[in-house]
This record gives C-alpha cells, structure tokens and sequence, in this order.
C-alpha cells in the first residue's frame, strides 16, 4: 500500500513528509505507456505533487504542478487533492535517451532546464494560487528545493527517486520533503544536511527497507514522531458528468460547429486515458440549450 508519513523532530524545529509511491507511478506507468526515463521524470513528480497536496488543510482543494524545461519529453502535468491522491501525464511518454555516464537514467536530459516550475493551489476562491520558479536541473528533486526556497520562502529539501525493473516496471519509487522553522537551530540544520548527503539515494533505502526508514535516515538523530499516515493511489475523477462539463464550457457556436461535422464525438481523458462518446444528437441538444439559456440571458 503506498503512504505518506507525516513527522516532526522532537523540538518541533523540522517537520518532513515522506511517501512510498511504487503502486501510484505504476499505475502511471502502466497507463501512458512509459520509456524508464519518462516513468523515472513523471513519478518524481507524482510523488512530489502527492506530499505537497497532502499538505494542504481546506477541504475539496487541490494542487497542480506543471513542469517544462525545454528537454524532450515536453510537458510534464501533475495533479493532487487535499489527500495526496494524485494524477498525471507528459507530453512524449515514448522519449528514449542514453544513459549517464554512472548508469543513472538521465532525467535531466530529458526534463531540461530551459523553463519553469509552477504551482497552482486551488483553495476553493476565486482565484488560485501560483508560485513559479525557473528550473535549476530538471532532476526534478533539486528544482522543488528551489522552489519552496525561492517560491515559498521555507527553508527544505526535497529528495526523490524512481527505480525502474528490468521489466520496464516501477521497482520502487518514493521521496520527501523536510522544512524548517524560521528558528530551527544552526547545528539541526547542519545535521540534516549531513543526513541527507550520506544516507544514500531514495531509492537505495526504498528498495532494502521501508519509507519509515526514509524518514529516521533524514532525520537521523533529531527523534522523529510519527504524527499522522495516510494512504494514497493514483486517482482521477473523470466521469461523462465533467467531460459534459468541459464541452459545454467551449460554447455554443463551437458545439454547432463539432455538430455540423457529422461525426459522433468521441473524448479522451489525459489522466487514465477513458474515453467518453458524444452522439450527435447529443451535441446538438447540449449546443440548442446553451444557445437558449443565451437566448433568455439577453431577453431579460
């Protein structure tokens, strides 16, 4: 079961969450059809979105990354709710490139960091939230540090990781994000950067142990109590309801327009690829009361 673990030092000084994420970037992979590269950018950033929408308090709201460094697997988007259930897709699934020179997938490459990093948190107002930053690497891992750094001025470091079997399945995948108070103590901060710089890589700990073990290895030494655990999946909340939605949103005129093509209407859901088929019929009624509803709006 994938989960994120919510934690705190004993002093309260550094607070971190940390997510085992195997069973959500499978199914992302399994979805879309990844390269290793591809599934290896996209989990990082599930697993990211995931921890930063678990971290949101107001009910119904939700967060989306997009992330687009120029590199060849385009547009990365991911999306989260108040829970960590998460959702997402890229651009080019199918990007292949060689690896580095240690044998690593080379994320970077592929992500590149000639763009930004932007987040949008839906608090359920009229408008929502967003902080961008540029890309720093397209490690992906190193440019959310740099964003909650530059973005939301919070002190932290976020750590991720995707290891992908020889069978083209998620092996393990995972992360964290650990942030300081304004007034965390010098030596606290310096012993969480010792951790983190000797503890190995996330996925080094994911697949020999547990993401409990992610958490004592950050914040080894501090006493960290577990505050809370919350299961997560890959979720999208796509129904013929809310495609009926979108389609009524590009308006009448177009809706005639897709009418007057002759074909049925067929919609594809970027997240878990469902598809949802309109009959002209269909989009003709969904156009005639729209146009009605105008109708009235301007007679009154």
């Amino acid at each position: 079961m994938d989960e994120i673990i919510r934690a705190v030092t004993k002093d309260g000084f550094a607070k971190i969450s940390a997510i085992n994420g195997r069973n959500l970037v499978e199914k992302a992979r399994s979805l879309h059809g990844t390269s290793p590269v591809a599934t290896a950018a996209l989990g990082r950033t599930l697993c990211a979105t995931s921890i930063m929408g678990n971290l949101l308090k107001e009910p119904d709201a939700s967060l989306t990354v997009r992330i687009n460094g120029g590199g060849p697997i385009g547009t990365i988007i991911a999306v989260s709710d108040n829970e960590g259930n998460v959702r997402g897709y890229l651009e080019n699934p199918n990007i292949d490139l060689p690896l580095k020179e240690n044998g690593k997938l080379d994320v970077g490459a592929a992500v590149g960091k000639e763009g930004m990093l932007t987040v949008s948190r839906d608090l359920g107002l009229k408008e929502p939230y967003i902080g961008s930053t540029a890309l720093v690497s397209g490690e992906i891992a190193e440019d959310f540090t740099h964003y909650f750094v530059e973005s939301e001025q919070v002190g932290s470091a976020c750590g991720l990781g995707v290891l992908v079997d020889r069978d083209l399945s998620v092996k393990c995948a995972g992360g964290f994000l650990v942030s300081l108070l304004p007034d965390a103590p010098e030596l606290m901060i310096k012993q969480i950067e010792f951790n983190i710089a000797t503890m190995g890589s996330v996925t080094e700990i994911l697949e020999l142990a547990d993401v409990d073990e992610l958490v004592e290895r950050v914040l080894f030494g501090l006493e960290p109590e577990v505050l809370e655990r919350c299961p997560v999946e890959y979720r999208c909340y796509c129904s013929r309801d809310r495609v009926k939605d979108a389609l009524l949103s590009i308006g009448s005129d177009a809706l005639y327009e897709i009418y007057e093509d002759g074909e049925d209407t067929e919609v594809c859901c970027h997240f878990c690829n469902e598809a949802y088929k309109y009959s002209l019929e269909e989009i003709k009624s969904m156009a005639d009361g729209l146009r009605q509803k105008q109708n009235e709006e301007q007679s009154d």
